[in-house]
C-alpha cells in the first residue's frame, strides 16, 4: 500500500496550445496539510481543477494515483464519490435555498417514495453547524440570509457531509474575519487530527504556516519546490515563490503631497433594507494632491458604501456633496463619476468589476470607449494597441488579449480592473480591498504602481481591510466604525492598536 493518500505526477495542461502546467508533481499524506503556493497565475487553481475533475481525465497529461490506484474521474462526481471535495473560490452555494438544502444539495436524505426528509436533513445540517462553531444558523433559512463568512463556513460543511478524505481549499479566508478564520484554521487542525488530507490555496503565508505541514511551490507552471514547513520561513516561501528576494514588502517612496483637491461632504447612506438605519453617517473627509488615504475599520463598518456613495453608485438612499478643485461634482453614476475624473476599483470584482464572458483586453478598454470610436464605429486596431499597452504595464498574464476573462487568475483579473479605471486618467483613484485574493508579488506590483502614481500626482483612497497594508502605503488613515467617522490620523508613527481602538470606538478621533 502507498504512503500517500494522493499522487500527481507529470500533469500537464495546455490551454490553446499555452501550457499552463508543464510536468507538475504532487504528493499528500493521510492527515496532512500540503500548502500549495505561487504567484497568481502560476497554475495552482488549473492544478486543483485537473485533480477534482473540473478537467476530466483525458483532457491532460501525467497520471493521478489515488490509494495507490490511477484515478481516471470524468467529472466531480466521480471524484467526490472517491473522497476528494474541493471548495473553490468562487462559492457554490444557491443563494434562494435553505442552508440545508445547500448542505445536501446532490446528495439529499429520501424517505419513503423518494420524498426529502427535512427533519433528518435539518438535524444533521445543525449538527455540522454546531461541530463548526456556529450553532446560531438556522439551517432552514436561505443561504442568502448569511455574509460571505458564514458561506464560506457552509461551504466546508458541505464538504464533510460528503465525507471528504483529501479536502482542497482554494484561497478559503479571503472574504473571512479575523475571528472566522481563526475558526476555520481550527477546523482544519481538528481535521488532520481525524485524518483528513488538506490542499490550501492562499496568499496569505501566516495561515499557511499555521496549519500546514508540508509546503509545495510552484511557478509559471512548473514545479520549485516541496520542502517541510519547519524548514522555511515566510520569506523563504515568497522568494520562491516570486524567484526574487522581496526585502521590503511596502515599498513607500518620497512623494510630494499638494494642496486639497477632493472633498466629500455629510456621505450618508440609508440601509437598503432598514432606511431608518445609516450604514453611513454624515461622514466628511478631505484628500490632498499625491496623497494616499487610507480608509481602516472593522468589517460592516460601512466603507464600502462610503466609496460607492462618491461613485454615484450605492443601490440604497444616499446623500452626498462632492467636490474636485473647490467645484461641485454632479455625479449620480459610475459615468458620470470616470468623466469628472473620479475611478473606482471595486471589493467585488466578479460582480462589479468585469464582465466574465468578454476577452480581458475589451474589459480593459469598456471605461474608454468613446476614445476608439468615430461616428459610432470603434477602431479596432488603435483600441488593441491600448490594450496591448496596458497589457504589458501592468503584467498582465494571458495567452491572448482576446481571452474570456473569466479564464484569467483573480490577480490577473484586479490588474485588468486596474487597468480599465487607469486609462481615464483620474484625478481621484478610490481602490476597495486592491489586493484581496492577490499574491504577495502582484501586492507588491500594485503598491509601487500606488506610488508611481501619486508621484505623478493622482490622489488615492485606499479601503483595506490589512491594517499592515493601510499603515504600510498611506499617508493618512480615516478609520470608520459603525458608519461613524472616528479618526483621522497622520501615518507618523501610527500603531495597529491605535487604528483598532479608534474603530472600536475607544479612542477620540483626532484631527490630520
Amino acid at each position: 500500500m502507498s504512503e500517500y493518500l494522493l499522487e500527481m505526477q507529470g500533469i500537464v495542461k495546455a490551454f490553446s496550445g499555452v501550457k499552463a502546467l508543464d510536468g507538475i508533481d504532487l504528493v499528500v499524506r493521510a492527515g496532512e496539510c500540503v500548502g500549495l503556493c505561487g504567484e497568481n497565475g502560476a497554475g495552482k487553481s488549473t492544478l486543483m481543477k485537473v485533480l477534482s475533475a473540473v478537467y476530466p481525465h483525458g483532457t491532460w497529461e501525467g497520471r493521478i494515483l489515488w490509494d495507490g490506484e490511477p484515478l481516471c474521474a470524468r467529472d466531480i462526481r466521480e471524484t467526490e464519490a472517491a473522497g476528494i471535495v474541493i471548495i473553490h473560490q468562487e462559492l457554490m452555494l444557491v443563494p434562494h435555498l435553505s442552508v440545508a438544502e445547500n448542505i445536501f444539495l446532490g446528495n439529499e436524505i429520501t424517505g419513503p417514495g423518494g420524498l426529502l426528509n427535512y427533519a433528518a436533513m435539518y438535524q444533521r445540517a445543525a449538527e455540522l453547524m454546531a461541530e463548526l462553531k456556529m450553532p446560531e444558523v438556522n439551517v432552514a433559512l436561505p443561504v442568502s440570509q448569511y455574509g460571505g463568512g458564514h458561506q464560506q463556513l457552509i461551504e466546508i460543511a458541505k464538504a464533510l457531509n460528503k465525507k471528504a478524505r483529501l479536502l482542497i481549499l482554494d484561497e478559503p479566508t479571503s472574504s473571512l474575519t479575523k475571528a472566522e478564520t481563526a475558526i476555520l484554521l481550527d477546523i482544519i487542525l481538528a481535521l488532520k487530527k481525524k485524518g483528513v488530507a488538506c490542499v490550501m490555496i492562499s496568499h496569505k503565508l501566516d495561515e499557511i504556516a499555521a496549519v500546514c505541514d508540508t509546503i509545495s511551490v510552484i511557478r509559471d507552471g512548473t514545479h520549485v519546490a516541496t520542502r517541510p514547513m519547519g524548514e522555511l520561513s515566510v520569506d523563504q516561501i515568497i522568494t520562491l515563490m516570486v524567484g526574487r528576494e522581496i526585502k521590503n514588502l511596502y515599498p513607500r517612496e518620497e512623494h510630494a503631497i499638494g494642496e486639497v483637491i477632493f472633498e466629500a461632504r455629510n456621505i450618508t447612506c440609508h440601509d437598503i433594507d432598514n432606511p431608518a438605519r445609516k450604514k453611513v453617517d454624515n461622514i466628511s473627509f478631505q484628500l490632498r494632491r499625491g496623497e494616499i488615504l487610507g480608509v481602516a475599520g472593522l468589517v460592516g463598518a460601512g466603507r464600502t458604501e462610503l466609496a460607492m456613495a462618491i461613485f454615484g453608485c450605492y443601490p440604497g438612499r444616499y446623500e452626498a456633496t462632492v467636490l474636485l478643485d473647490g467645484r461641485v461634482l454632479q455625479i449620480d453614476s459610475p459615468q458620470a463619476a470616470v468623466q469628472a475624473g473620479v475611478c473606482l476599483v471595486p471589493e467585488d470584482r466578479k460582480r462589479h468589476g468585469i464582465v466574465p464572458l468578454l476577452g480581458v483586453g475589451y474589459n480593459i478598454t469598456l471605461s474608454v470607449l468613446q476614445r476608439f470610436s468615430k461616428y459610432g464605429v470603434i477602431d479596432p486596431s488603435a483600441e488593441m494597441q491600448t490594450i496591448e499597452q496596458m497589457i504589458q504595464r501592468m503584467h498582465i498574464k494571458t495567452a491572448t488579449p482576446l481571452l474570456a476573462i473569466q479564464g484569467l487568475s483573480g490577480g490577473n483579473q484586479q490588474k485588468a480592473v486596474l487597468a480599465k479605471m487607469l486609462l481615464p486618467q483620474p484625478r481621484v483613484l478610490i481602490l476597495d480591498e486592491p489586493t484581496r485574493g492577490v499574491d504577495v508579488g502582484a501586492k507588491y506590483e500594485i503598491y509601487k504602481l500606488m506610488m508611481a502614481l501619486v508621484k505623478d500626482g493622482m490622489s488615492i483612497i485606499m479601503i483595506s481591510s490589512e491594517l499592515p497594508e493601510v499603515l504600510g502605503v498611506s499617508d493618512r488613515v480615516l478609520v470608520i466604525g459603525e458608519g461613524q467617522l472616528r479618526g483621522d490620523f497622520v501615518n507618523a508613527g501610527l500603531t495597529q492598536e491605535t487604528v483598532m481602538a479608534a474603530a472600536i470606538g475607544k479612542a477620540e478621533a483626532l484631527a490630520a
